[in-house]
């Protein structure tokens, strides 16, 4: 198939590990490829997944010392089999301190982050990105009442190169909020809304940009909101976007 010689890198995409140029022409591909960007949608979602499943158990001191108890060396036991239950604990413990030590790794910011990452990947290899279609700030802000907790402006585009495509409500974890979309020479923005009381446990008071799989990303709190620029786009558009935001009401 022509997509294959793709997809056998989807995995290392979807990681971030792939070159700059090679990250760069898989972008461009996964938006022009429906086949690419349901098999990444479909990736995306077994990896929250796995993410998931890995929080429901994390070994404690009292799991560690149990099955210490348990392949405890007994004179009567011959020397291959306590070695085979040693081995098999040793196993059961490393491999729960691997999942917490990631967890924990990628906890707080960085694991907002990944989960925003995730959250605009998911929605560009939709085949319905948008629930509210329309260019016009006064159709899509109205939409989103009584579906969210909490209400929002959103910046003027004229005279600006940015154009507004739609929402759609969205979850971070269990927390609602409102996925806004953009464009900018040809280039999809998503902009996550959410009340900043729900994210300050990880993310704190700060703001600032970085790099999320292939993307630039921007995020600031104000007016007890939460906001994320993300996209593909330059660093300095995720910046002039953010900066229209930013600039309403000062």
């Amino acid at each position: 198939m022509v997509c294959d010689s793709w997809k056998v890198k989807l995995d290392t995409y979807l990681d971030g590990e792939l070159p700059s140029e090679e990250m760069r022409a898989f972008d461009t591909h996964v938006h022009s490829c429906s086949s690419c960007a349901a098999d990444a949608l479909s990736l995306v979602q077994m990896k929250r997944g796995i993410q998931a499943a890995g929080k429901r158990f994390t070994p404690t001191s009292e799991f560690r010392r149990r099955v210490q108890s348990t392949i405890a060396a007994k004179p009567r036991r011959s020397v291959r089999l306590t070695w085979m239950f040693a081995a098999a604990a040793a196993i059961i413990l490393l491999a729960g301190t691997l999942t917490s030590g990631y967890l924990r790794g990628r906890s707080g910011r960085d694991q907002v982050f990944s989960e925003i990452a995730d959250l605009h990947v998911a929605t560009l290899a939709s085949s319905s990105p948008v629930d509210v279609v329309s260019t016009d700030r006064h159709t899509v802000k109205p939409w989103f009442q009584g579906k969210i907790p909490f209400s929002f402006d959103l910046p003027e585009l004229q005279n600006s190169e940015f154009t507004l495509l739609g929402g759609r409500m969205t979850y971070l974890g269990q927390t609602p909020g409102a996925h806004l979309i953009y464009t900018v020479r040809k280039h999809e923005i998503s902009v996550f809304v959410f009340q900043d009381a729900a994210l300050q446990a990880k993310l704190g008071d700060g703001s600032g940009e970085k790099r999320e799989l292939s993307f630039n990303v921007a995020t600031w709190a104000r007016g007890g909101l939460r906001y994320f620029v993300i996209g593909d786009a330059s660093a300095g558009d995720i910046r002039n976007l953010a900066n229209l935001f930013t600039a309403m009401g000062s």
